[in-house]
């Protein structure tokens, strides 16, 4: 079970609802007892967390439903299966990621041996977003508690009806002396901050991940931060348009754009866009409808502020597919903008929305320097049947992660880590990465304590040094 700790309720100050000194001190004292650490205690945890995303997947698809308007499958598919699979991949693997490892030794140091044991970090605080609640939430938290540490959960108060089911869910199936959440926003946020974590896991923009890690900073607390960028998606001549316009489609318009690694806009040459929007649009209808406003599959935005601010990136002369509005229901249209350029309005910030800008360039070579131009991105997406293509890619360019032919797909590989590189972010994590980013390889060195022994493998300095002049040092005689 979890201890939840919740926002005053209006018109009080809420000075005694979160001590966050207080809460921190709990966790490092439960920490001290060793209570996490057994193996025992970690599959309990991961256990308990995969089975209330089964029995519990109703009540969060009724609340990622009333946050981002998601539809039941797409909510078992991005958040809750996902993450189940997340977890199920790290139970099975569990027992060797965490065993310590023997580590070889140069010859001069035998027979001493040595190993590499992961030790868990303490007490780790996640910092969760709103456009993917559940799996944003969870994922860390499972990678954190599978290294044997203590968590408090800060969840997104942007969507609201999944941080209260978190807060409500959580305390029937992982431990309440290890795992906290605390609900609320930026003042309980800031807090937090206030306090000497031994990890921050942050996933968000970087605006407040800047705030996070000059917070962090004055504590010396290692940081994680998962961001996000404009995620190119370049397509090449020659390849099966058909198949990139409605993997494009997927990918962009899933959760209504809001995805951290959804394709933000494409680039390619002026024939290949030409031949790539009416393949778009047919795309948007065969997934949505005639009118996704009517469509259960299609999502809405997630708040007025971020209603706003996607609205007033679509000009209306570069429309060439969607563009409709209704900020009563904060849903904004499958949209297409051509003839932008780089200096566009859509261009200067991650777009977080469903709208595509379509970018002109003249080859592959163009498309690597105006890619490599901007901020390296947390994904880039190249549709290419072309090795040469693939090849400069991969050796041109920098992302987090570089997928060809499908976008958001190697989200769902836990074998793959998943992380941002530059502006896109800092760490890894999924599958073993995250045992690796919360835990600590401590090198151990076990030296026999025989006096002999010592003799003959720590010789007397003067010897040591008398040697290696003589053999390397010293001119030699004549």
């Amino acid at each position: 079970m979890t201890q939840t700790i919740r926002p005053p309720a209006a018109g009080t100050d809420g000075r005694d609802q979160l001590d966050a000194a207080r809460l921190v001190d709990e966790l490092r004292g439960v920490f001290g007892t060793g209570v996490t650490k057994p193996l025992a205690w970690r599959t309990a945890q991961l256990t308990g967390l995969r089975r209330m995303l089964s029995e519990q997947e109703s009540a969060f698809c009724e609340a990622l439903d009333a946050d981002l308007g998601k539809h039941s499958a797409e909510s078992w598919i991005t958040e809750l299966g996902y993450t189940s699979n997340e977890i199920t991949h790290v139970l099975k693997q569990l027992k060797s990621w965490t065993r310590p490892r023997s580590a070889p030794l140069p010859i001069w140091m035998r027979p001493a041996r040595a190993k590499v044991v992961r030790e868990p970090l303490g007490v780790v605080l996640v910092i969760s977003p709103w456009n993917y609640p559940v799996q944003l939430a969870l994922t860390p938290i499972a990678g954190a508690l599978a290294a044997g540490n203590a968590v408090v959960l800060k969840p997104s108060e942007v969507a609201p009806a999944t941080s209260a089911t978190l807060a409500r869910l959580l305390p029937r199936y992982v431990d309440p002396a290890a795992v906290r959440v605390v609900e609320g926003g930026v003042r309980e946020t800031t807090e937090l901050l206030t306090q000497p974590w031994d990890h921050i896991f942050f996933t968000g923009n970087g605006t407040v991940g800047r705030v996070v890690l000059e917070a962090a900073a004055r504590h010396l607390t290692p940081v994680t931060l998962e961001l996000g960028g404009k995620s190119p998606a370049f397509v090449d001549e020659g390849v099966d348009l058909d198949t990139a316009a409605r993997r494009i489609v997927w990918g962009k318009y899933t959760n209504a754009g809001q995805t951290c690694v959804a394709p933000d806009y494409v680039i390619a040459t002026r024939p290949v866009l030409d031949a790539l929007k009416p393949l778009l649009d047919k795309a948007i209808r065969d997934f949505y409808g005639e009118d996704p406003s009517q469509s259960d599959a299609y999502g809405r935005i997630v708040n007025d502020r971020h209603f706003g601010r996607i609205s007033r990136l679509i000009t209306e002369d570069h429309v060439v597919r969607g563009g409709g509005t209704d900020s009563e229901s904060r849903y904004i249209e499958p949209t297409v903008l051509d003839g932008v350029d780089g200096d566009h309005l859509a261009m200067q910030e991650e777009i977080f929305g469903p709208i595509l800008p379509l970018i002109e360039v003249s080859g592959v070579d163009a498309a690597v320097e105006f890619i490599g131009a901007r901020d390296k991105p947390l994904a880039l997406y190249v549709f290419t049947s072309r090795g040469e293509t693939k090849r400069r890619f991969i050796r041109d360019t920098s992302s987090g992660a570089l997928t060809f032919n499908a976008p958001l797909v190697h989200m769902g590989a836990p074998s793959l880590p998943f992380g941002g590189v530059g502006a896109s972010g800092m760490g890894k994590y999924h599958g073993e990465e995250s045992i690796a980013l919360f835990s600590h390889a401590k090198p151990v060195l076990d030296v026999p304590a025989k006096p002999d022994l010592l003799a003959a493998i720590y010789p007397p300095f003067t010897s040591i040094k008398e040697t290696l002049v003589r053999r390397f040092i010293a001119p030699p005689r004549r």
